[in-house]
């Protein structure tokens, strides 16, 4: 009975019209009921790039429709291009198709600000998805009672199939070629396209993950290459991190104001066990960014005056400016920004912040170096394999090469502030430009 369930089809295949894909294609029952499962459809209102929305007003989409397309994409794969190859073992099709599915499971609403504040983990949360008492989880047990554990080793590396998981979670990975063509498509630029057909079409399992045939390097070039511009262009623009940083401070602000019993007009009820750290899974699960939003929409109503202000500042997009200041390289004029800021009567812990952005384009083998990345492997003609940055031009000029860009914001408004005097703005004013 359990293994029918495993291999049960629909009657009638569903397809999702999608806009980077065309259509994603359900053809599974185990899939089909995983997509309509509470933990699943709250990725509806999980936004898939955070804060970026205020920056690019087309980037509303979601971790739903991103989940769907790493899906969509081991789908192809599988059932296309490894199917009948005897490095494929069918039998894991629909591990990873599930894994593919499910990777996102556990964000939080407005991720990586959520998770700085909170200290949580998006991590734990989806393995607390998959084997907590959930919706998921009794999907998946009907396959077999150790199959959420499998997903989840898929999902976090641990699975013994280094094929199963690199179609996950590597360089060239499900993940990474839909959120770069989504986002993209989204954001409404052109960095992040690249030949994802042809790219699949040249990729062949080994039992150690996925390699790619050697006349395919040209396609791998333009899909790093894609990532690289991304990063710098949307992932890391810096208005959206300033959104960030005014979101993260918002959340940082009512966590203080908590710990210190302020009385909140409006209590804020679904943060409470965040604050206390005793988050259980169903205040996990309940929380998302309609929520949140709600809130910050209240708080604009609040007595106490950087609440108020900093979600004023979310609500109506009133953003930090920045400046190219890293306080590492000149902590001289960190300190003294720091020491003007307070004599004007600006609290710097919320209204002088300091953010650095960090990525490694293509990482490339280096033995006792920590945290190294499993490098991408070209099959070459005579059956061996030789690493991407050993045949690639391209790719070896920015390979193990991370870009890192340091911004301080503030509010811009300091300097025609009429209660703050002229002498103290314009020292602030010079000190900045100067940076």
């Amino acid at each position: 009975m359990l293994m029918t369930y495993a291999k049960t089809k629909l009657q009638e295949e569903k397809v999702f019209k999608d806009p980077v894909h065309r259509y994603i294609h359900v053809r599974d029952q185990v899939i089909w009921d995983l997509v309509k499962t509470r933990e699943f459809q709250r990725l509806r209102r999980i936004k898939q790039l955070g804060t970026t929305y205020l920056v690019f007003h087309g980037a509303e989409h979601s971790r739903f429709n991103h989940s769907l397309g790493v899906y969509e994409i081991v789908r192809r794969i599988v059932d296309d291009v490894f199917k009948g190859r005897k490095e494929w073992d069918d039998s894991e099709r629909l591990l990873v198709l599930c894994s593919a599915l499910l990777h996102d499971l556990g964000h939080g609403p407005f991720s990586h600000a959520f998770e700085n504040v909170f200290e949580t983990d998006h991590e734990y949360f989806t393995r607390q998805i998959l084997l907590g008492d959930t919706e998921v989880n009794a999907v998946l047990r009907r396959v077999a009672d150790d199959f959420p554990e499998k997903v989840a080793q898929v999902i976090e590396k641990t699975y013994p199939n280094e094929l199963v998981v690199s179609l996950i979670s590597s360089q060239i990975d499900a993940d990474r070629m839909d959120y770069l063509q989504r986002d993209a498509y989204y954001t409404g630029v052109s960095y992040g396209h690249f030949d994802m057909e042809r790219i699949m079409r040249v990729m062949r399992p080994r039992a150690n993950g996925v390699v790619i045939k050697e006349s395919g390097m040209h396609a791998v070039e333009h899909y790093i290459m894609s990532r690289y511009q991304m990063y710098l262009q949307i992932y890391f623009h810096p208005v959206s991190r300033s959104a960030e940083v005014v979101l993260n401070h918002i959340l940082k602000r009512v966590k203080v104001l908590c710990k210190n019993d302020y009385p909140f007009k409006y209590e804020p009820t679904p943060f409470l066990s965040f604050f206390r750290g005793n988050v259980t899974l169903e205040d996990y699960i309940a929380l998302d960014e309609s929520i949140m939003l709600a809130y910050f929409q209240f708080w604009m109503g609040e007595d106490d005056e950087i609440l108020r202000d900093l979600c004023r500042r979310f609500v109506n997009r009133k953003l930090f400016q920045y400046t190219n200041l890293n306080p590492y390289k000149q902590p001289e004029v960190y300190a003294q920004l720091q020491r003007l800021f307070l004599q004007a009567g600006i609290d710097p812990e919320y209204y002088l912040v300091h953010d650095s952005t960090s990525d490694l384009p293509y990482d490339f083998y280096r033995p006792g170096i920590e945290g190294t990345k499993k490098p991408i492997y070209l099959l070459m003609q005579d059956g061996m394999q030789r690493e991407l940055s050993e045949e690639s031009q391209i790719v070896e000029a920015i390979a193990g090469r991370i870009k890192v860009d340091h911004k301080v914001y503030y509010p811009e408004e300091l300097f025609t502030d009429e209660r703050i005097p002229a002498t103290l703005r314009n020292e602030i004013k010079q000190l900045i430009e100067e940076a």
